[in-house]
């Protein structure tokens, strides 16, 4: 991985933005549940939801808003209690 690396908390959810060779990757953790939304490098693929950051793809969305409202349920929490670190602000297409 990079040295490229945020975090955000927020209401008990912990939000960590990474980046590795291939992918920007956005993981979440609340009470021991997690999600994760990834994106390839250059940051104009969809971006994939998954149940952890290396785990397999639930689905894929063109939209950030719609991929952290599916984080959030994977959560069962709020789109709009989900912390985001700068760093990924700009993800999605």
């Amino acid at each position: 991985m990079t040295s490229d690396e945020a975090t955000a908390e927020a209401g008990g959810i912990t939000a960590t933005y990474t980046e590795t060779d291939s992918e920007r990757r956005l993981e979440f953790i609340a009470d021991g549940a997690t999600a994760a939304v990834a994106q390839n490098r250059e940051g104009y693929a969809m971006l994939k939801v998954r149940p952890t950051a290396d785990g397999d793809e639930l689905e894929r969305y063109y939209g950030f808003d719609m991929a952290l409202d599916h984080v959030a349920e994977l959560l069962a929490t709020s789109p709009h209690e989900l912390p985001i670190p700068p760093a990924a602000a700009d993800m999605g297409m």
